[in-house]
């Protein structure tokens, strides 16, 4: 192994500072800490190298010891959590002020609330249409996290035509969709095992692994692994032994109700101990990030395979990649994972609403424009007709609107044919494969412009 160490920066002269001095001076007017352990643990959770820039400072404090001090008061304050160090110690961490009232969002959301009342997709084909989505949408972004360098618009076609993967990167997203939507339809049902593990492993790395490695084993001392960020060593995973017996006791929480943890606090945890066992050759985050659904999934939280979760994760990833390496080198504090997951769920959630009422005030032009003619279409026609209109020069076929929308091909048939019979769409045979384009009627209709 070589290669340079990505080391967190630290207060110069950190020894000079006399912490029972400071904890005293602190103890004698509490107040004026206030605001700096707002804005550097409340409004976000910071380290050392956001917190310093943070004003006003504690009293007459410095930076470096205002920072000290704040270290100081989140060790005494925070509690250990399940997740082992290979040092022996365990993780800690300190729950946000905030927590609660996220949790809360999270759980008045995620049980289907908004995405049946408020938005009236309560009805099966509905709820399918926008399953698809999330499936398509997480598998492409959790896969690009790890490298996978093919565009989301052609990944989306890739899957919604089943087209045969042309390089490594494809076939990363196509086996990521696969295994999410294994976990909605199957292995949500089951509990955590080694072997469950193992077989996401293997279909998480299917015809991606090196040679080198065999597919459902376990990562060995002598493989080297480390994990890489920015070109430099953000993790060197603990020894293959401390891996193994950590992974029963992750197994055991994954599937013990007590004590009692709110199930999303439990998925991050699970999401982070996994990716710091990093258990396997490759496919550790991809697996992390599976895993993080599974229990989700498992305990009612059915909307998350909605929530494309990956997707805002892959716009922030340096905050993800430090997510880690802070909870890691800065005192096993757990917190600062937390904190951004929890807040990169909660922006997922405001996102896909927002995603809702877009699509359905876009639906409602188009159909207001189109008048008498597609008055009575449903939902999934009309999605088609504005995704053309949008690409008019693209097509869509049946295999596509049946994936996209998570129903039979028969019913896909019958959509297309009836847009046909409307003059909406016009059939052209390509090869083996039909498909349906924009008709002249509607690009006439609504004055759009030939590519």
């Amino acid at each position: 192994m070589s290669g340079e160490f990505i080391k967190l920066k630290k207060p110069n002269n950190l020894s000079k500072i006399d912490t029972t001095k400071l904890f005293s001076a602190y103890l004698s007017d509490p107040k004026s800490a206030f605001s700096y352990f707002s804005k550097t643990s409340n409004e976000k959770y910071l380290y050392w190298d956001k917190a310093r820039f943070v004003r006003p400072l504690i009293g007459d404090f410095s930076e470096a010891e205002s920072w000290v001090l704040l270290r100081q008061i989140r060790r005494i304050t925070s509690i250990p959590i399940k997740i082992k160090a290979e040092n022996g110690q365990f993780f800690s961490w300190l729950r946000p002020i905030y927590t609660d009232e996220l949790l809360r969002k999270i759980d008045m959301h995620a049980g289907g609330l908004f995405l049946t009342e408020k938005d009236a997709i309560s009805q099966s084909a509905e709820r399918q249409k926008y399953l698809a989505r999330g499936i398509v949408e997480e598998s492409i972004a959790s896969s690009q996290l790890e490298g996978a360098d093919t565009s989301s618009r052609y990944a989306k076609k890739m899957i919604a035509e089943n087209i045969k993967p042309r390089n490594k990167s494809e076939q990363m997203i196509l086996n990521n969709y696969r295994v999410l939507q294994k976990i909605e339809n199957e292995y949500k049902d089951q509990p955590l095992t080694l072997g469950l593990l193992q077989t996401l492993q293997m279909e998480l790395t299917e015809k991606t692994l090196s040679e080198k490695y065999i597919p459902g084993n376990f990562r060995r001392d002598e493989d080297d692994i480390v994990v890489w960020y920015d070109q430099k060593i953000a993790h060197v995973p603990p020894k293959a032994s401390f891996v193994q017996r950590e992974l029963i006791r992750l197994i055991e929480y994954a599937n013990s109700d007590q004590p009692f943890v709110h199930p999303v606090i439990k998925a991050i945890e699970l999401h982070f101990w996994l990716g710091y066992l990093h258990p396997f050759p490759d496919g550790n985050g991809r697996l992390a990030r599976s895993i993080f659904y599974w229990y989700l999934t498992r305990h009612g939280y059915w909307a998350f395979a909605y929530l494309p979760i990956s997707s805002v994760i892959k716009r922030s990833q340096h905050d993800y990649a430090y997510s880690y390496i802070y909870s890691e080198q800065d005192d096993l504090d757990f917190t600062y994972f937390f904190d951004y997951n929890i807040r990169r769920i909660v922006k997922c959630i405001d996102e896909f609403q927002a995603y809702i009422e877009r699509k359905s005030a876009e639906n409602s032009s188009l159909v207001a424009n189109l008048q008498d003619v597609a008055s009575d279409l449903n939902s999934r026609q009309i999605n088609t007709l504005r995704y053309l209109v949008k690409n008019h020069s693209s097509y869509t076929t049946a295999q596509a609107h049946s994936i996209l929308n998570g129903i039979t091909l028969r019913t896909a048939y019958s959509d297309l044919k009836d847009l046909k019979f409307r003059n909406l769409v016009i059939p052209k045979k390509q090869g083996k494969t039909i498909q349906y384009h924009l008709s002249a009627f509607v690009i006439k209709h609504l004055d759009l412009k030939n590519d």
